[in-house]
């Protein structure tokens, strides 16, 4: 068995060759810091740019507690990575959801391969009731993707965040397993 299969869902026969989902590694540092230092990948997120990899490494060193931290993989590099951050106390049936793709990967596949990843862990493992996220109101692609998993529209957050120096309008999406 290989390293990148040893933590492979058992249904990974449904991907295609060469790509995997599994759970990040101390080790991925330095290649998630060149994934979220990416134009693109940045731009639909509120990072800023210049990214160490001290301070991703110390992130990744730090989760938050009961967070699934994934990545997929093409031939052994990352193409995309995504957190399920599981809330406390009132809240412990919501988690928050990110993720990201690689600027050259996108509308390949990867995403839907990712959210689908923590989709299932979610509603088969973690037994989370409530799913939600926020997305930039002018990512069609991600809002559609969101859209086929079953998030649905709950708000506007206007001024949301600053990018390219202006401030963006967000949507806040939510899923509910009923």
């Amino acid at each position: 068995m290989s390293e990148n299969e040893e933590n492979e869902p058992r249904d990974r026969a449904r991907l295609p060759d060469g790509v995997f989902v599994r759970a990040v590694r101390l080790s991925d540092a330095e290649e998630i810091t060149d994934l979220i230092n990416l134009p693109g990948y940045r731009a639909g997120t509120l990072r800023p740019p210049y990214q160490r990899v001290e301070e991703v490494r110390k992130h990744m060193e730090n989760p938050s507690p009961g967070a699934l931290n994934l990545v997929v993989t093409l031939d052994g590099s990352i193409v995309g990575n995504g957190v399920l951050n599981r809330l406390s106390g009132r809240r412990q049936h919501v988690a928050s959801l990110g993720m990201g793709v690689h600027d050259d990967f996108t509308g390949r596949g990867f995403g839907r391969i990712l959210l689908g990843a923590m989709v299932d862990a979610a509603d088969d493992w973690l037994d989370i009731k409530r799913l939600e996220l926020t997305v930039y109101t002018d990512n069609d692609v991600a809002i559609g993707l969101y859209r086929k998993f079953g998030f649905e529209q709950e708000g506007l957050l206007r001024a949301f965040g600053f990018r390219s120096g202006e401030y963006v309008d967000a949507y806040t999406m939510a899923r509910l397993r009923l």
